[in-house]
This record gives structure tokens, C-alpha cells and sequence, in this order.
């Protein structure tokens, strides 16, 4: 139901006023962290002081120093990221060619990089491994491929996006929550690419299948759309809210499924099937994961450090010719995948004890 002529300009005036706090806010948000930035090195070596002599009060293995180099770390990236990225938009012609292949491409570099360095810092600081499993996605070169990964927080979930772009090489396109959007650098880079933040209220014809659709249609062999069909990170109360609206919609069998999985949430199959019709030859690739679902706040990976356990990541390919063509179908077979899925998390979930 789309509403009355009134209802539709009160909608568009709000999109509006929501596009323009977003860009006066990653101006002003960027500019504050580069100026952050700035004073937390200037101030890094009394702060290394404070760190060390409260470290032997406090349980674990230099927790403050860890925790206080992965903040450093995080600000500096970000900063890094802020001004490659300003440089990038006054070289496009102040945002003129900002959408060109080129300056896509010069885009992925950037978020390349940011994970990459992020990753490798951050797994030697936690003391973390991360391990593949499976057939991965560098195994089939030039084929452009639909990547469906459980949602089970930000540490998992950019370990996927990280998998993808660095190991794989893979130029990601991402459906993502509108959260992120206001994360500066993460915010604005995401906004230039391809991909697409879900949206409270979208406009009419621009909901998030058709958004899903768009971004399904026309992949590169060098390209994956990931989705995340849960809709968000695993909890017991997302999971208890989630099997009650299936049931209220009436939905009961897949409300019992849903009911015996303990480690995911009911897929939402609609913007599924929206990137098969658009993307038909497009083979899938189903992704677990298991080891950070403990990690949601700070003060969980406060809790945790050094954290000595291994990420694992599973994959598995699935061709589309095995896979059914009408939505019912779809809904069917992503939920036969997702019983697959749970079954695996139960199987090689780390205790959190």
C-alpha cells in the first residue's frame, strides 16, 4: 500500500531531508575524524603510558594496549580512507566522473586496502586465524556469482567482504543496513559503489527487491553481489521476532522450520529471488561462519581479549540449474540451505564459555 499524493510528498520531503543530514554529516563527521586522529597520535605516547600501568590490573594479556592499537588503528585507516577518498572525488572532477569505471575501480583499491590492512593487524592484535573451507570463490574465475552469507555481526560479516575482495579478488556488490551508512568513510565509499543500503521507507518501484534486482543485473565475471538474507545479526530475540511474523502472516511451516534452527534467522527469500530473475546465470555460493558471534559491542571484544580462536568461513557452490526458478520454489530451497547452515554452525560453533 503506497498511500495518498500526500503521503508521497511527505515521504519524498523526509528522503530529502535524510539525504541532506547525510551529507552534511560526512562532511562534518569526516572532518572530525582526521582532526581525531590527529590529537590521538599527538597525545598516543601518555595514553601508551596510561595503558601499560593499568594493564596489570586488569584480567588478560595487556588488554588496554591491545584495545588502545586497534582504536589507533581504526582512526587512522579511517582518516587514510577520508582523504584518499577527497582526493578521489577533486580528481573526478568534484564528483563529475566520480561513477566512472575508472574511479569505481580506484574506489575498490581503497576499500581493498582499508580491509586489508585492518584485517592483518587486527587478526595479529586478537591473536585470531582465519580458515576457508569448502570450494571458495577464486576457484571459478570468470564467473560472476551470487553470494548468500549468514548475518552474525559486523566481525563476521566484514570478514566475508574482506574474503571476497582480498583473497578471492572479487569486486563486491553489497546490500547493507542503513546504519552503516552513517559511518563516515564506510558510509560515503559504499555510497559511491554499487551497492545498496535498505531503506525504512523506500520510494514506490525503489523497495528492496527491485533495489536487489538492479543491482543483480548486469554482473561483471570479476563481480559477487553478497546479500545477507537474515536481515540482520543473530539474536534470541530477532530469532523469537522473526518466527512470530511468520507466524502471523500466516506462514506456519516455515515458522516450524525456523523454530528448530538455534544458531540463524528466517531467511527472507524476496530479495533472493529478485537477484536470480535478474542474474539467471549467475551460480550461488552459500557462506557460514562461525568463531566472532560472541563479538555485537566493545565490550564484548573487551571481554575476549586476546581472543586465541579461529574464524572459519564455509562455502558451498551451487549451480543454478539445480536451483527452482519461481518464488515458491526459491523459498524452499533457501530454506532446505539454511537447515544446511544451521546444522554446520552446531557442528563447529567454539563455546563462548
Amino acid at each position: 500500500m503506497t498511500g495518498g499524493p500526500a503521503e508521497l510528498v511527505a515521504r519524498d520531503q523526509q528522503r530529502f531531508r535524510l539525504w541532506l543530514w547525510w551529507r552534511i554529516y560526512a562532511l562534518v563527521g569526516g572532518a572530525f575524524t582526521i582532526w581525531l586522529t590527529f590529537w590521538a597520535w599527538t597525545f598516543l605516547p601518555f595514553w601508551l603510558i596510561v595503558a601499560a600501568v593499568i594493564s596489570p590490573w586488569l584480567p588478560g594479556t595487556w588488554r588496554p594496549l591491545r584495545l588502545l592499537w586497534l582504536l589507533m588503528l581504526h582512526l587512522t585507516l579511517e582518516s587514510l580512507a577520508l582523504i584518499s577518498m577527497f582526493g578521489l572525488w577533486i580528481g573526478s572532477g568534484f564528483g563529475w566522473r566520480i561513477r566512472s569505471p575508472f574511479f569505481q575501480w580506484c574506489h575498490y583499491d581503497v576499500l581493498s586496502w582499508y580491509l586489508g590492512h585492518l584485517f592483518r593487524e587486527a587478526t595479529r592484535v586478537l591473536r585470531l586465524t582465519i580458515a576457508t573451507v569448502g570450494p571458495a570463490p577464486d576457484a571459478f574465475p570468470g564467473d560472476p556469482l551470487i553470494v548468500l552469507s549468514r548475518h552474525a555481526g559486523p566481525g563476521d560479516s566484514f570478514t566475508v567482504v574482506h574474503a571476497l575482495m582480498n583473497t578471492y579478488r572479487r569486486e563486491p556488490r553489497i546490500v547493507l543496513k542503513n546504519t552503516l551508512a552513517w559511518e563516515p568513510a564506510i558510509g560515503i565509499i559504499m555510497h559511491r559503489l554499487p551497492n545498496r543500503f535498505v531503506q525504512p521507507h523506500p520510494k514506490p518501484g525503489n523497495d528492496l527487491r527491485s533495489q536487489i534486482g538492479e543491482l543483480a543485473r548486469g554482473l561483471d565475471p570479476n563481480d559477487a553481489l553478497l546479500i545477507f538474507p537474515e536481515g540482520g545479526n543473530f539474536t534470541p530475540a530477532r530469532r523469537t521476532r522473526a518466527i512470530e511474523r511468520l507466524k502471523g502472516l500466516g506462514l506456519d511451516q516455515m515458522a516450524a522450520k525456523a523454530e528448530k534452527w538455534t544458531h540463524v534467522l528466517a531467511p527472507r527469500p524476496g530479495g533472493v529471488a529478485a537477484a536470480f530473475a535478474a542474474a539467471p546465470d549467475a551460480d550461488v555460493l552459500l557462506c557460514a561462519h562461525t568463531g566472532l558471534d560472541h563479538l555485537n559491542t566493545v565490550a564484548d571484544i573487551w571481554h575476549w581479549l586476546p581472543m586465541d580462536k579461529q574464524l572459519t568461513l564455509r562455502w558451498w557452490r551451487v549451480p543454478r540449474s539445480s536451483i527452482p526458478t519461481d518464488t515458491a520454489g526459491v523459498t524452499e530451497w533457501l530454506y532446505s540451505q539454511w537447515d544446511m547452515v544451521d546444522d554446520w554452525i552446531e557442528a563447529h560453533r567454539e563455546s563462548a564459555d
